[in-house]
């Protein structure tokens, strides 16, 4: 990451500015409140908050007041021009179609924010480069070949493991982060933005499934933009490409634990451990490449589901190398540490509270409530 640079900030919102009902139903979805619970907090029916946010009705001052109150902004939110709003095309579900949309919607008025506070983070520090190829792909052989290329593009080589997906995806330009209260509803997912924003499930405890799910994600940045998916076809794609880019088809097949007619359970752990893969995705790999045929496949995942290690494995968290988020934390606390109080001037300007500006930044600040380093 560069140097901070500093400009001179943008102008406050001026008073009698338009409110923006559209503004008002971003900051409802992004707290997950529906039409009837904004209104019980501000004492208002749900059909005079439906024409607030369609605009069929102007708010008074005091009513403006009252709902920056109750979603945690300043009163300034509600007149800003919004950037281009996260559409659901933009995003990657694992499973859109079963998703509820109300889950839906709150994530794409979360995208839309941390899209908004990045944007605003950027212009104050340098920030890496996007550097996500662009390789459409048409069946297997040409995922398999689109992880390769990105791993030689990275300058990563085929001969090793990754040893940290969160960095390198991080320092490929994407802004990795969790959506607090939505991990348990909604699986990892990707949004195709100028700066490209990954979303990791914090309910998940297995590193080697996160690093996995990084790499799916990888996988629709490079290979889906512009692609509607969430459909099988898209899915199994992203699954060979992170399968692809985490274990290349050479260095695994000479690493590979071979026995005439049984597998190697313990030179398969070993392989964890080296490549911080789990075991169920490792023999999965070598079923694609044909290393072993459809009954060893299938015994291997009965004896994971029989020992109980369908969902979790032994040394999942094994691996050494740091998963958690650092990019947008560490240009925050750089920010902060050449003028501080800047984070305080980006949330004011952004018109959100010090606390709404945490939760979406992903970070904390310390017991003494000041805006010092995350």
């Amino acid at each position: 990451m560069g140097e901070v640079r500093r400009f001179p900030g943008r102008a406050s919102t001026p008073p009698g500015a338009t409110f923006q009902g559209e503004r008002l139903r971003l900051a409802r979805l992004f707290r997950g409140l529906s039409l009837e619970e904004l209104g019980g907090r501000v004492a208002a029916t749900r059909q005079y908050i439906h024409q607030l946010e369609t605009a069929a009705r102007v708010p008074t001052p005091e009513m403006v007041e009252a709902l920056a109150a109750a979603l945690e902004v300043a009163p300034s939110f509600f007149a800003r021009s919004a950037m281009v709003a996260v559409a659901p095309e933009h995003c990657h579900f694992r499973k859109q179609a079963t998703t509820p949309q109300s889950v839906v919607q709150q994530v794409l008025a979360r995208g839309t924010l941390l899209d908004e506070l990045v944007a605003a983070v950027s212009v104050e520090v340098d920030l890496p480069p996007v550097d996500f190829p662009q390789i459409p792909t048409a069946d297997l052989r040409e995922v398999e070949a689109a992880a390769e290329t990105c791993r030689r593009h990275w300058r990563l080589g085929l001969g090793g493991p990754i040893q940290s997906m969160t960095r390198m995806v991080e320092a490929a330009g994407a802004v990795v982060t969790h959506f607090p209260g939505l991990s348990e509803r909604v699986d990892a997912l990707s949004i195709h933005r100028p700066r490209p924003l990954i979303v990791r499930s914090a309910a998940k405890e297995s590193v080697v499934r996160l690093r996995f799910d990084l790499a799916h994600e990888c996988g629709h940045l490079v290979m889906h933009q512009g692609v509607e998916t969430g459909d099988r076809e898209t899915e199994i794609q992203a699954h060979r490409f992170a399968s692809a880019f985490l274990l290349p088809a050479t260095a695994f097949a000479a690493e590979f634990p071979r026995r005439a007619h049984y597998l190697d359970w313990p030179g398969l752990y070993t392989l964890k451990r080296r490549w911080g893969v789990s075991v169920r995705a490792i023999v999965r790999r070598a079923y694609d490449l044909g290393m072993i045929d459809a009954a060893q496949y299938r015994t291997a995942n009965v004896h994971l589901a029989r020992s109980g290690q369908a969902k979790g494995e032994a040394g999942d968290n094994d691996w050494p190398w740091p998963e958690e988020p650092e990019l947008l934390a560490v240009a925050l606390a750089a920010i902060e540490e050449d003028a501080p109080g800047a984070r305080g001037t980006i949330a004011a300007r952004l018109g959100l509270s010090p606390a709404c500006f945490d939760d979406l930044a992903g970070v904390s600040r310390p017991a003494d409530g000041s805006w010092g380093k995350p």
